[in-house]
């Protein structure tokens, strides 16, 4: 595990100061989509007196009850669905999470207003509220919330009730802000309220990547590989929930070193070596060929002769003399 380069956040502290100064808090909000690029976006004066309920005061409210009840804040890593316990990780384990937040402090200039034409509401993944305080405005702290598609109404398709008739909805997109507390980030820390929300936000499933990770070191073990420099396999698998997802059934050792090349070769599949031998890696697409390659995701047709890429296998037996496995 990462060790800790912070000192974690008092959250019973922050909630019972910021409670005392919520009133006075500055929000802005921008909006994220699926690549996590944000948006900057506006709010009517007639929202204003929803925004901090929706979005602030009960996660203060929780906290703050919390404290009194024997809330327990534990790492996200290492917790088992405890009953009264808050959620709690290092900012820099989520990769997505950190970047959001570091394109809105260090490169505000370069975050364009969301524009319905231009960037399609659909692929909206979710939206930050930013809070600042007057007092103190190199301390902001973030509230997150997942954006459904479900809670979307598209002003070309959709209707509106008023004074008694239907009517055509008047509005390029609608959305109902779900209610319930999500995600909270402070400082160098994120608080989760909802662990499946957060997961989806953010594509992070630490019990997958530390699977993934083990079977990074069993094939760095098995394999010789070679990378761009700068470039390794653990960070190129980080940033590929397809390979993270296919790294959790596959059995490193089944398959040489020599046997992935001549495999390659036998499907026609673009697989180089260097001169030392060792399979290059130079991209998302080749690690995707060698990670099929060792998992004999390749055949070819004993009726056609086409090949094919197998999505999933069922073993129907075992090679004659071999045991089963599992």
């Amino acid at each position: 595990m990462t060790e800790k380069t912070h000192e974690t956040t008092d959250i019973f502290l922050w909630a019972n100061n910021i409670d005392g100064v919520k009133k006075d808090l500055d929000v802005e909000f921008f909006l994220f989509n699926k690549n996590y690029t944000p948006y900057t976006t506006k709010f009517g004066s007639d929202l204003s007196s929803q925004i901090k309920p929706l979005f602030l005061y009960d996660v203060i409210n929780f906290v703050n009850l919390g404290a009194g009840t024997g809330l327990s804040v534990r790492d996200f890593e290492s917790s088992d669905k405890e009953d009264n316990v808050l959620l709690r990780t290092d900012l820099e384990k989520v990769g997505r999470a950190e970047t959001l937040i570091h394109l809105i402090e260090h490169q505000r200039s370069d975050i364009v207003e969301f524009s319905e034409t231009e960037h399609e509401f659909k692929r909206i993944k979710g939206i930050v509220a930013k809070f600042t305080s007057k007092d103190d405005t190199k301390k902001p702290f973030y509230v997150v919330k997942q954006i459904s598609q479900g809670n979307v109404l598209q002003g070309a398709t959709a209707w509106e009730f008023r004074d008694g008739k239907f009517g055509a909805f008047q509005a390029d997109v609608g959305l109902k802000v779900s209610g319930d507390n999500q995600v909270l980030i402070v400082d160098k820390d994120i608080f989760v309220f909802n662990e499946s929300k957060f997961e989806r936000l953010f594509n992070y499933d630490y019990k997958k990547q530390a699977l993934a990770d083990q079977k990074v070191a069993q094939i760095e073990k098995q394999f010789k590989l070679s990378f761009p420099d700068g470039m390794d396999l653990q960070t190129l698998v980080k940033d590929r929930r397809k390979t993270v997802n296919k790294l959790q059934k596959i059995e490193v050792g089944d398959i040489t070193q020599e046997q992935v090349v001549d495999y390659a070769d036998q499907m026609q599949l673009e697989i180089m070596t260097d001169d030392a031998g060792a399979i290059i890696i130079l991209d998302g697409n080749d690690l995707d060929t060698f990670v099929n390659l060792i998992n004999e995701d390749y055949i070819t047709s004993e009726i056609t002769g086409r090949r094919y890429e197998v999505k999933s296998k069922r073993l129907l037996d075992d090679p004659e003399g071999e045991p089963p496995r599992g």
